[in-house]
């Protein structure tokens, strides 16, 4: 089926493309796939709330289970994840049941990643942006990419060397990891300054927190 709102569409009907997933059968390992709090509007009748609401993280943080776990901040993790990529479709995600509410996020789904490798979708990022929280331990990776000796295209331009189909991504979409790199930096660093590190950046390796102090977050 092909829609005039689709970004792609098959010539004349056929449309190549590849699908691997290495996870254990539903089972085995039974999973949920749960709605993304942001996911976008796929229509052009009207936008989803966190679209034209700024403050919509706050009605996110009183919903189970974003107001009681770590989720929030998986959510955010996400978040940067697709927008490095420049991945704008994620309605979905989905975890081992297993692992109940403080599992990870299994992040299935990438096909809309590095399509333009000249546009940052900031969009993306408004889990970061309008909750402004992110764990310690992301802050400190992405730092870490920053740096010249650790860059970010650096780092997965070396790693993709040792796929079969090297180089995988062009020089341009490796570069534009950089940029968007730095665009996550100083929307952490903007949420920093409006709120101070000690209530944006997450102790993600401390006891887990009461409900009560997991809801104690700044009204953005």
């Amino acid at each position: 089926m092909c829609k005039t709102e689709y970004a792609v569409c098959g010539n004349p009907h056929l449309l190549e493309g590849s699908l691997s997933a290495f996870l254990p059968s539903l089972n085995l390992a039974p999973r949920l796939s749960i709605p993304n709090p942001w996911i976008r509007s796929y229509s052009f009748e009207g936008k989803e709330e966190w679209e034209v609401n700024p403050l919509y993280c706050n009605t996110v943080r009183e919903i189970y289970p974003y107001s009681n776990s770590n989720r929030l901040l998986n959510i955010v993790d996400m978040a940067i994840f697709d927008f490095l990529m420049g991945n704008m479709d994620r309605h979905h995600y989905e975890m081992f049941t297993k692992f109940g509410d403080d599992g990870f996020l299994l992040h299935l789904d990438n096909a809309r990643g590095f399509g333009r490798h000249s546009h940052d979708e900031i969009s993306i990022l408004a889990p970061l942006s309008q909750c402004c929280t992110i764990k310690r331990t992301t802050w400190l990776r992405l730092q870490l990419l920053a740096e010249p000796e650790y860059r970010l295209s650096d780092v997965m331009r070396e790693s993709l060397l040792q796929d079969p189909l090297a180089p995988v991504l062009t020089e341009p979409h490796l570069l534009a990891l950089d940029r968007r790199l730095q665009l996550v930096l100083a929307a952490v660093g903007s949420c920093i300054r409006t709120f101070g590190e000690a209530a944006v950046v997450a102790n993600d390796t401390a006891q887990p927190r009461s409900p009560a102090e997991n809801t104690a977050r700044p009204d953005t």
